[in-house]
């Protein structure tokens, strides 16, 4: 499958399709239902000494990112000393996309759209929630954050929660954030983003 319409489906199926948490609004979308959880590992607990890849392997509501990660060949990026900050979807995040979509991302023929796909919920840098709230506040309710894929990101605020907004206007909001790592920091969001289309 051609990189445009690999990208386009997930933008119509990536972004949050439900209310998080914590209550956030979210625009409608186009959903896939949520079949069963596949036995992930446990969650452990996110060590500050280890790597984004090595906690990220160990938590279980991310198993989607990390098989996405190595598929994409980028293990070795999330495993060096970076930093970075990561925006790792969960595993309810890649169950909104159509159905179909995660596996036709991971077979080795769309790598290239995955890579593009995983490098945009990265960025360089260490920016916790208290720093992405002040861009938000510096920025007058909006921050602009360049990815590692080398395209904006923009970082809002709905009610208390931060969100994130793709170029297409695929939401995502943050469900667990300044998870730290050995090499940067995590936050975990509700929904996967999309890269701009070529």
């Amino acid at each position: 499958m051609a990189l445009l319409p690999i990208i386009a489906l997930i933008s119509l199926g990536g972004c949050a399709g439900g209310r998080n948490e914590r209550e956030a609004p979210v625009t409608p979308s186009v959903t896939a239902p949520v079949e069963a959880p596949m036995p992930a590992p446990t969650d452990q607990p996110m060590a500050p000494t280890r790597t984004i890849l090595d906690n990220a392997a160990a938590t279980g509501s991310l198993s989607s990112f990390v098989a996405a990660v190595r598929a994409a060949g980028l293990a070795t990026t999330l495993a060096s000393p970076g930093p970075y900050t990561v925006f790792a979807p969960s595993n309810e995040a890649f169950g909104r996309l159509a159905p179909g979509v995660l596996d036709q991302l991971l077979q080795p023929a769309n790598r290239e759209s995955l890579v593009r796909v995983i490098r945009f919920h990265m960025v360089p840098g260490t920016i916790g929630v208290a720093e992405l709230q002040r861009r938000i506040a510096a920025g007058n309710g909006t921050a602009t954050l360049m990815t590692v894929q080398g395209e904006p990101l923009t970082v809002t605020m709905t009610q208390s929660v931060i969100t994130l907004t793709d170029a297409s206007g695929n939401k995502s909001y943050v469900e667990a954030g300044d998870m730290a790592q050995a090499n940067g920091v995590v936050h975990i969001v509700n929904g996967v983003l999309v890269p701009k289309l070529d």
